[in-house]
């Protein structure tokens, strides 16, 4: 049999009585001295040991912080930062997401199962108390052995009181229940990475939306500019001026803006369908605030120091997930040792339906059971290898959730300067364009250019007017990146908004985790 690795429940402390009895062990006991000897005994006997490991944060190494001053990361990411847009129908879709959405209500029936799994899992510790109660009419073959004399057939009732009590003396349940905690624990982180990837989501959503919406915008008015100059020329070609040539090439450009705004229109239903499903509406229109150019850009965190990223609820999940495995080691070694119950009835038993309450139908019983195993087969041991494999899987999961929150927050921040650069040009290029594009015009009306000159600097103008539209929506969905890959107390505050699981109705029932708490355990 392997070594067994015991972890020692603290002892009680030495009384000035118990001191006495072990020095003096040859004087016989007094009555209080025996009652506190036997009291401190059984104590002692249900406190027990703690089979297996205790759970410790294991070392990783991970960079202190990520970009310069991050005093000031922590203050920004404890802000309900979408707020900073300035758009008030954000904020009102933000709200409806957060009250309505069905993932959250998912994720909070999941937090509520799994306090009932704790409830189960520790009731064990409690002694169970039950009753039963039986009648019926037998008679018994004259022809066997052993029949008892008397009436035949004979009625038999009986109503019994039973309680047992199995002593966790090895930890078994105390592990199983510590286990349980972790997962309720766990199922709150998730919850709040719900809520962490819901508002993001929204907020991403929307200002995608608004940008479509200017990349229509820019779409019709430029096919409503193309129109316009097909009418001139198609005018001049009538007086000869220009060729059938400069014709078509106008219309060319007419059916590219027609072409670009049926799937325009068709992204825009598709998120805006999208964006209703996380605000737990059906399908529908979405309404609008401002313009994706009239928003406001929130507070960049300008530093993000490795403790901010504890509080990212992927993280926190995969800690507790990693502390249910480390339990679930002891639970398995504690099958090694005895299981030690206790047992007892008390009630009535009598023929007479009448009698059965009085006095010499009284009943009852007590026992006491050890129950260990000898031979297995593997049984034990596999569920103990079942369980440290299971742990050191949930260590490399933990330690890869941890690599991938510092890969996230690293890509995001790079990402935000890389999308400012990229925005900053694309202003400067359509600039530069729209003046390309009135002097190439003046110069064609002055008939000091052809038009194909026009045709050129149009051409280049509308994608870059389109991008332009398309990269100030991923500016600003870049900025959401941060936040969602900083996490923070801007989820603790925003999960206050959402459904909260209700505790069950049981005396018994553990108290759920809040969101503020659940993030904070170690």
């Amino acid at each position: 049999m392997p070594r067994r690795s015991l972890k020692m429940a603290p002892s009680f402390p030495r009384t000035r009585e118990s001191s006495v009895v072990r020095e003096s062990r040859w004087v016989p006991a007094s009555a209080g001295t025996t009652k506190l000897v036997a009291t401190s005994l059984v104590a002692a006997l249900l406190t027990g040991c703690l089979v297996g490991p205790d759970y410790k944060r294991p070392e990783l190494s991970v960079p202190q912080s990520l970009g310069a001053m991050p005093a000031d990361a922590r203050q920004t990411a404890d802000t309900e930062w979408w707020k900073q847009f300035d758009d008030p129908v954000l904020d009102r879709l933000i709200a409806e997401a957060l009250a309505n959405n069905k993932d959250l209500r998912i994720a909070a029936a999941n937090v509520e199962q799994a306090a009932g799994l704790l409830e189960q899992t520790r009731s064990p510790l409690f002694p169970q108390i039950d009753y039963t109660a039986n009648g019926g009419r037998y008679r018994y073959s004259q022809q066997s052995t052993g029949v008892a004399v008397g009436a035949n057939p004979s009625n038999a009732y009986n109503v019994l009181a039973g309680a047992s009590w199995e002593l966790d003396l090895w930890g078994r349940i105390r592990r199983l229940s510590e286990s349980a905690q972790a997962q309720l624990l766990a199922s709150e982180e998730a919850r709040r990475g719900v809520v962490l990837t819901l508002v993001a989501q929204v907020a991403t959503s929307y200002v995608q939306l608004r940008a479509l919406d200017e990349q229509l915008v820019v779409a019709q008015r430029t096919l409503e500019t193309y129109k316009e100059s097909l009418r001139i020329v198609q005018d001049k070609f009538q007086f000869g001026q220009v060729s059938k040539m400069n014709v078509a090439q106008v219309q060319s450009q007419v059916e590219t803006a027609q072409a670009q705004i049926p799937q325009l229109r068709n992204q825009i239903k598709q998120t805006e369908n999208a964006l209703a499903i996380l605000l737990g509406r059906n399908p529908g229109t979405i309404p609008r605030g401002k313009s994706v150019l009239a928003l406001t850009l929130p507070a960049v965190p300008a530093g993000v120091p490795s403790q901010l990223l504890e509080r990212r609820p992927d993280l926190a999940q995969a800690e507790q997930q990693l502390i249910a495995a480390n339990a679930q080691i002891g639970a398995a070694k504690a099958q090694y040792f005895p299981t030690i119950s206790l047992t007892g009835a008390l009630g009535s038993a009598s023929t007479a339906l009448g009698d059965l309450f009085s006095g010499p139908a009284a009943a009852w019983n007590y026992a006491g059971s050890i129950v260990g195993p000898i031979f297995t087969a593997g049984a034990i041991s596999g569920q103990v290898a079942q369980a440290e494999a299971g742990q050191r899987a949930a260590l490399a999961a933990y330690e890869r959730a941890v690599q991938n929150a510092f890969a996230d927050v690293d890509l995001a921040l790079a990402n935000r300067v890389d999308i400012a650069e990229q925005l900053a040009a694309q202003k400067r290029l359509v600039a530069a364009l729209r003046e390309y594009s009135e002097l190439a015009r003046l110069l064609w009306d002055g008939g000091y250019a052809p038009y194909s000159t026009v045709l050129q600097a149009e051409q280049e103008l509308f994608p870059a007017e389109l991008n332009l539209a398309a990269t100030q929506g991923q500016m600003f969905a870049s900025l959401v990146a941060i936040y969602r890959a900083l996490g923070g107390g801007w989820v603790d505050l925003a999960t206050q908004s959402a459904p909260a699981p209700q505790p069950g109705g049981g005396w018994f029932a553990p108290e759920l985790p809040s969101a503020k708490n659940a993030a904070n355990q170690p």
